[in-house]
């Protein structure tokens, strides 16, 4: 399946639309361009099917209905005559349709074309005859036969119109990806994805070999709203794949156990890296605590290195990690304010009210950012560790969340692990690991100040608690992913044991008059305390 170019001219009045151009030496190669659309395609796509007769239209649709349902000996039979056939699949429901008996756009209605097709996978032929039904955004396939002389060759033109067109470059961009590395006769199963934007793929080889894909195209988390900056400048998210490559690359170099890059496409937003499996650091009965002590012990061997501040992505590309400062701390906190209070609660904060909340964290935080800082790799907690038992040492411990990494306090990733929000980690346990971590501190800096650390420790940790209940409710209500909400009680316990730290009396004033379930007593703990 060579390409013949990257952007030939289009079939469109429009040369600025994106194209793929796609040489089809042999029904084998028809078939393998088949099974790459649909390991694409989602629910509402539609892909239209241009052509002469004859040029193999029916040939291609046949093998993307076979590919989505799974079944290289589906019956799929040319819908000519009956217009549309409906196929149900693993992705859902497929509609394939020829329009070339249609007489206009009036009779897809009687046919119920618009039920049909809501929330399926649409295929048709003959887009033309019937083009006013159809969405502006979808994938145009144009068909043709590349000459008398060899019948089975083709050339398939790819054209991504509306929302296609990025998703048509990235598209591009994999199949370079997997060829360039050896993978692209592997079959891709989606993974559950995160709370980002970010989507996985696990790609298993014929041989049983497995990676997976990343895909995390380049885009800031919603709009502008402070000062022209978006949410996600503010608080130091990652807005392209660049700072996982460099953190990753930088990582492996220190001995840990992040995943080798088998390829990148940077702009698109796309890597296949190794797939570190599904070994986990928790049960069901909660945290294994040997697991979790050797992830406190990577901890200290990060928080003991000199680490540089400017890392390479590539040729000529590099990576400045950014500070975890005052005003990525802060806008996080504002979140309980904008979702939690007011989503969660029903509470509306004034404006004056809202000036004491941001006044007495930004003093808390001030003493934070007073400390040395250290890598922060920020998601540091149960869903982002994997126990790789084969290993030794650290290396036991594998990471792969780390794209958001600043330069911060040591112990925002202790309390990210020890007081993880979707897994309880009980006090005398997290007490137990931060004494591990104040005593392996001591043995590497004699003149590490646990006093000091447990004081960020507390404010750190209600920072952090105070962020994630404003995250968790807006997963819910902005973006539909309602199975966060299980773990808000969670974490208010946790932020009402980190407020009963004396260094956050200003904060807890304020919680008590305003949010009162949250700055209730000290009796969830003693976490909070000196560890020492």
């Amino acid at each position: 399946m060579p390409e013949q170019g990257l952007l030939g001219l289009p079939p469109g009045p429009d040369p600025r639309l994106p194209v793929w151009e796609v040489a089809l030496d042999d029904e084998a190669a028809t078939a393998a361009l088949a099974r790459f659309v649909a390991d694409e395609l989602r629910p509402g796509d539609l892909v239209t099917l241009s052509g002469g007769l004859g040029a193999g239209k029916t040939t291609l649709a046949r093998a993307i209905v076979r590919a989505l349902a799974g079944d290289p000996r589906l019956e799929v039979p040319s819908p000519t005559f009956t217009l549309m056939q409906t196929y149900e699949t693993p992705r859902g429901p497929v509609v394939h349709a020829d329009f070339y008996r249609i007489g206009g756009t009036a009779e897809l209605v009687e046919m119920g074309w618009e039920e049909a097709t809501d929330g399926a996978i649409t295929l048709v032929e003959w887009p033309d005859r019937a083009a006013g039904a159809l969405g502006t955004a979808r994938l145009d396939v144009t068909l043709d036969v590349v000459s008398a002389e060899t019948p089975q060759a083709r050339v398939a033109i790819l054209v991504g119109t509306g929302a296609f067109g990025e998703r048509l470059l990235r598209a591009r961009a994999l199949k370079g990806v997997l060829e360039r590395t050896g993978w692209l006769d592997a079959t891709r199963t989606p993974l559950h994805g995160d709370a980002s934007s970010r989507a996985y793929e696990r790609l298993r080889k014929p041989d049983g070999e497995t990676a997976i894909l990343m895909i995390s195209p380049r885009r800031p988390d919603g709009p502008p709203i402070r000062q022209g900056r978006t949410y996600s400048e503010i608080a130091r998210l990652a807005e392209s794949v660049h700072p996982f490559v460099a953190m990753d690359r930088a990582l492996r170099a220190l001995g840990f156990s992040a995943p080798r890059i088998y390829g990148e496409a940077l702009d698109e937003g796309l890597l296949l890296i190794e797939d570190l499996g599904e070994g986990p650091v928790v049960d069901a009965a909660g945290p294994i605590p040997e697991r979790y002590a050797e992830a406190v012990r990577l901890l200290v061997r990060l928080h003991t290195t000199t680490l540089p501040h400017v890392l390479p992505v590539a040729d000529e590309i590099e990576h400045v990690i950014p500070a975890y400062d005052a005003q990525a701390l802060a806008i996080e906190v504002e979140l309980l304010l904008d979702w939690y209070m007011r989503h969660a609660l029903g509470t509306e904060i004034s404006g004056s009210a809202r000036a004491d909340f941001v006044n007495a964290w930004g003093e808390a935080i001030e003493e934070v950012l007073a400390q040395p800082t250290t890598w922060t790799l920020r998601d540091f907690h149960s869903p982002n560790l994997i126990w790789l038992p084969e290993r030794e040492g650290v290396a036991r411990v594998g990471l792969i969340d780390f794209q958001d990494a600043t330069l911060g306090h040591p112990a925002y990733d202790l309390v990210s692990l020890l007081q993880d929000a979707r897994v309880t980690v009980p006090p005398d346990l997290e007490l137990k690991l931060l004494s591990l971590y104040a005593r392996e501190r001591r043995v590497r800096e004699p003149g590490f100040d646990v006093a000091a650390f447990a004081r960020s420790y507390a404010i750190l940790g209600a920072q952090r608690a105070t962020k994630i209940l404003g995250i968790f409710t807006r997963l819910d209500r902005r973006d539909r992913k309602s199975g966060y909400l299980g773990h808000i009680p969670r974490v208010e316990t946790y932020l009402t044991r980190n407020l009963a730290h004396p260094a956050l009396a200003r904060v807890k004033a304020w919680y008590a008059t305003h949010a009162p379930r949250l700055a209730g007593g000290d009796a969830a703990g003693h976490a909070a305390g000196d560890p020492s």
